[in-house]
């Protein structure tokens, strides 16, 4: 049987509201300027699966690859977790963006099982490279931007990993703010456990998911109405970044957007190959891109969970501008390319929707 409709409300708040809150913690916790008054991280929980249960209005970029570095990352880490363990890693290729973003995933145990995860990502000032920052414009590969950090087990039953925080650290330029930004981002993720297991207190936990999945299959079912409501047929648009950062050669991304009844298909078939600069971006920026489109076209109370992912299909071809493979550079993807991106698939839109593009 369903839940009734008032007790999934107000689960779906406490849960959006947690990482609004795990947001506050870290903003107030970190000791860059990049994080703590730019404001450059995001914060999410998840469901026991895997999937995205909710998230706070933080960074576009993150918020839409969150997911993708969620089940990416827990799949590549082998070891088995613990309560009071933590997963750091940055390698864009698990992560979904670039290296300067740290994701941090925390398992939230309840009796010895895992109910739920939080996570966040956070843009560090300077993760090492050739260039301070870490956001090197001529980069041919990306082992000049930065230190990649796979999958591991940073905090371990609650406390941090010296071995690979020495590691970490002495590959970077400000090693005690790192550190600091670190501990904001474990304190980010511990408040979001602490709300959860609140909820797990007050309703316990197969009330909990059972909430999670109603919450999930809600905004499916409204993105599915506002998909339904769109001009059957196919549309194509496409544009070009004007230099790759080691060449004044144009890059094409082309998108063609198809309606199918309720359901949307993105093919960037055409999108040129990948390059040899920094402006490559990973699958996750790719899929950011589309849902921060979908969110802006569609309507902004629809809840943002897993939900709204399932009436989406995207296909982008391996090598190519909008999903490269290693070792090809991408610091710039994140904040070029996505951008150039979201034009495109709004150009693509405005042949659909144009009043609301």
């Amino acid at each position: 049987m369903s839940l009734d409709s008032i007790t999934v409300e107000v689960i779906k708040g406490a849960l959006t509201y947690a990482a609004e809150e795990m947001g506050i913690v870290l903003r107030n916790s970190a000791y860059s300027p990049n994080i703590k008054e730019r404001m450059d991280f995001s914060c999410t929980l998840f469901d026991h699966k895997k999937r995205l249960a909710a998230q706070a209005e933080h960074i576009p970029v993150h918020l839409g690859s969150m997911q993708l570095a969620v089940q990416k990352g827990l799949e590549k880490f082998k070891g088995k977790l613990e309560d009071g363990d933590m997963i750091l890693f940055n390698d864009p290729y698990i992560s979904g963006t670039h290296l300067p973003d740290l994701a941090l995933i925390c398992p939230i145990f309840h009796e010895h099982k895992i109910v739920a995860y939080s996570a966040n990502k956070a843009h560090h000032s300077d993760v090492g490279g050739k260039a301070p920052g870490s956001m090197a414009g001529d980069a041919t590969e990306i082992y000049q931007e930065g230190i990649i950090i796979p999958p591991v087990k940073f905090v371990k039953r609650k406390s941090i990993d010296k071995e690979i925080a020495s590691i970490l650290l002495s590959n970077v330029r400000t090693p005690e703010i790192r550190l600091g930004d670190l501990r904001a981002q474990m304190a980010a993720n511990l408040l979001g456990k602490k709300r959860v297991l609140e909820l797990v207190d007050r309703y316990g936990v197969e009330t909990l998911h059972r909430a999670m999945e109603e919450i999930m299959n809600y905004s499916e079912r409204r993105m599915r109405i506002e998909i339904s409501k769109m001009p059957k047929g196919s549309y194509s648009a496409e544009d070009y970044l004007e230099n790759t950062g080691t060449s004044n050669k144009k890059v094409k991304i082309k998108v063609t957007v198809t309606i199918k009844k309720n359901q949307l298909i993105i093919d960037y078939t055409g999108t040129d190959k990948q390059v040899n600069g920094p402006v490559n971006a990973v699958l996750g920026v790719t899929l950011s891109g589309v849902h921060y489109t979908l969110r802006c076209l569609t309507d902004p109370t629809i809840p943002m969970n897993d939900g709204c992912y399932r009436p989406v299909e995207i296909h982008v071809r391996e090598g190519t501008l909008m999903n490269p493979t290693p070792p090809a550079p991408v610091a710039g993807g994140n904040v070029e390319t996505s951008q150039r991106n979201v034009d495109v698939l709004l150009k693509a839109f405005a042949q659909i929707l144009p009043e609301k593009v």
